[in-house]
């Protein structure tokens, strides 16, 4: 029997990983679904809200191992839409932050297809945020950055190194293969004593985090053993969250001490 059903994209930011971060607007279109394609970064409880008896496809991408190419999952997305009605697209964090979203909304554009966007709480932001990290604070940091540490050519951005010449806080997503790279050029530009936090799987239950400076963090990463996924922040409002306060405070004594 041939499909009645309107083809229909719904773009949907799943959050930073906790699924209570989820929007209620994004629970609401996943329970209208009748295909979920999901990332690797999106907490699986969150596919609880899509109805049971809809198609839940994983299509997503981690470093070395990706399922599907971004040319496969646009077509995915065409081919489920006309075949099954509406394809819920559930991408971790904000769909347009480094999400690849826009190119996904304009494949299925193209094909007359309707499209809507659930933007979702971006990692970026929401991750510091979690530990006490104001990325902008009065007084402390203007603005900020957030970057991508490896592009899709698989090079460090030359965005970081303009970041580094900043007084800016910045938050660097996929750069931990790269953190070495980083290091460097914030050292060359006389950002050694910089507050540095790294933090895997924010948010969520198996989170793991190491704080320290620009010139200690890679013996950090080393000893929590941190890795993918993880955002790396840079910057004095790192010193300022209430959680790592103390911390800087006894490393500033020891410092002064020696």
């Amino acid at each position: 029997m041939q499909n009645k059903k309107t083809p229909k994209l719904t773009l949907v930011g799943a959050g930073p990983g906790d699924p209570d971060l989820l929007t209620i607007k994004g629970a609401k279109a996943l329970a209208e679904a009748d295909v979920v394609l999901y990332d690797a970064l999106i907490n699986k409880q969150i596919l609880e809200y899509a109805p049971k008896s809809a198609t839940k496809i994983f299509v997503g991408k981690r470093k070395g191992n990706h399922s599907f190419s971004q040319d496969e999952i646009n077509n995915f997305i065409v081919k489920h839409a006309f075949s099954h009605g509406h394809v819920v697209r559930l991408k971790g964090g904000d769909p347009f932050i480094f999400g690849r979203g826009s190119e996904e909304i304009d494949h299925a554009d193209a094909f007359g297809i309707t499209c809507e966007i659930v933007p979702g709480i971006s990692s970026s932001i929401a991750v510091p945020a979690d530990q006490g990290i104001s990325l902008t604070k009065r007084g402390v940091s203007e603005s900020f950055w957030v970057i991508t540490g490896t592009t899709s050519a698989r090079k460090l951005s030359n965005d970081i190194a303009l970041a580094a010449q900043s007084s800016a806080t910045v938050a660097i997503l996929m750069g931990m293969s790269k953190l070495p790279e980083i290091v460097k050029l914030f050292q060359a530009n006389g950002k050694g004593k910089v507050a540095t936090a790294i933090i895997q799987n924010g948010t969520m239950t198996n989170e793991n985090i190491g704080v320290g400076t620009i010139d200690t963090i890679l013996d950090v990463v080393t000893d929590k053993k941190l890795s993918n996924p993880a955002i790396i922040v840079i910057g004095e409002v790192v010193k300022h969250s209430h959680k790592f306060k103390a911390f800087y405070e006894e490393v500033s004594v020891n410092y002064t001490n020696k």
